[in-house]
């Protein structure tokens, strides 16, 4: 066993949070040494946390869209490591799901980008994977440092959370699909044609 499977094999039996989440708990998250883009969401919903497969609901299916990713490539672990701010289903509250617990993050991440040295772009998917990763250089709001995606290239691309409950965002928005998205795509693909 590798150094990364022992590390994910700690981290699917982790047990850090199970007293302060709804449910029991099960980490969802990919990774493999050979894989060049990463995908930072914020937390598992309950629709993946039920099936223990990242991205497995219509939030999924968005962001594949945008990417012009089919199935199998998106879950092809060698290719893509997907790895949110926390592994767990945090809950719901009244405006949706909880916002994801930093306790993931604070102890596991470092080891594992450790562990993922072929990484050479990481999207960032919403406002908390934004928030841990840029700190101090994104813009005040999610939109500005949407629009300001440019800055972060080649290491991270910034894109708000593809989520339907942000509709009202996309049709608030259209520059993104028109500028970000066919971007997002050239830099994806690059990266999973080599």
């Amino acid at each position: 066993m590798s150094d990364l499977e022992s590390l994910l094999a700690r981290i699917r039996s982790c047990q850090l949070c199970a007293a302060s989440l709804p449910n029991k708990p099960n980490p969802v998250l990919r990774a493999h040494k050979n894989a060049r883009l990463l995908i930072v969401g914020q937390a598992p919903g309950i629709r993946v946390h039920t099936t223990g497969i990242p991205w497995n609901d219509p939030s999924g299916d968005r962001l594949r869209e945008w990417l012009a990713i089919d199935h199998d490539t998106f879950y092809n672990e060698k290719k893509i490591a997907i790895i949110p701010i926390a592994y767990c289903y945090p809950g719901t509250g009244s405006m949706g799901d909880l916002p994801p617990s930093k306790i993931c993050s604070e102890h596991w991440l470092a080891s594992l980008l450790k562990q993922l040295p072929n990484i050479q772009l990481s999207l960032l998917v919403g406002q908390y994977a934004q928030a841990y990763y840029l700190q101090c250089q994104r813009q005040a709001t999610l939109t500005q440092t949407v629009q300001h995606f440019q800055d972060y290239l080649p290491k991270y691309l910034p894109l708000p959370h593809p989520s339907p409950r942000n509709n009202r965002w996309f049709k608030k928005n259209p520059w993104f699909q028109k500028s970000v998205v066919p971007i997002a795509r050239q830099y994806c693909h690059a990266l999973l044609d080599q």
